[in-house]
């Protein structure tokens, strides 16, 4: 069965991953059916800033505004088992875990943690308050996945690129999709 994904793209520093994943997604297209993008006005914005340009416009995924309620991730009947938010920022995290659905983003999310579905929240703030690790874990307890944008350093990555793979890789194993990454113990 192929993958429907939700990416959903807050404005929290980190727009490296979304580009990543968004990019990973496209190359696994033999794996997947659908890729439906929600990206916040700030994500946007922070992406200009740090990536130099506006490429997230030319992604091949269908995107909707964070109003969009008719999009098919609003409600559980639209069948889509994964939802990805990335970067997410500790304010998205925070009505999540509230059970706040002001947007799409969030009521998203509600749809996919009511459902027993896959989200996974890779949170990109340093260091975390008591506020923010209470919101994680009520997440977790929810049945989400807490994903920190946490580099690993076993592969020895020489590029910003490839320190960036060391995460992006891990969602999209957390997502089921399969790819060809480096595993511990493998040479």
């Amino acid at each position: 069965m192929k993958h429907r994904i939700v990416v959903a793209v807050t404005g929290a520093s980190g727009s490296i991953y979304a580009r990543q994943l968004l990019q990973k997604l496209q190359a696994a297209a033999e794996q997947i059916d659908t890729v439906a993008v929600v990206m916040t006005e700030n994500a946007k914005t922070v992406w200009e800033t740090e990536l130099g340009n506006q490429d997230y416009a030319q992604q091949p995924f269908r995107f909707y505004t964070q109003q969009d309620f008719h999009a098919p991730f609003a409600s559980g009947s639209g069948q889509f088992k994964t939802m990805i938010i990335c970067p997410c920022s500790m304010g998205t995290l925070g009505r999540i875990a509230t059970g706040v659905s002001n947007d799409l983003i969030t009521r998203a999310a509600d749809v996919v943690l009511k459902e027993r579905r896959k989200l996974i929240c890779v949170v990109r703030e340093t260091p975390y308050n008591l506020v923010h690790l209470r919101n994680m874990v009520t997440v977790t307890e929810a049945g989400g996945i807490i994903c920190p944008a946490t580099p690993s350093f076993y592969s020895q990555p020489a590029t910003l690129e490839a320190v960036a793979a060391t995460v992006t890789d891990r969602v999209l194993d957390l997502a089921g999709i399969e790819l060809d990454t480096y595993r511990w113990g493998n040479s």
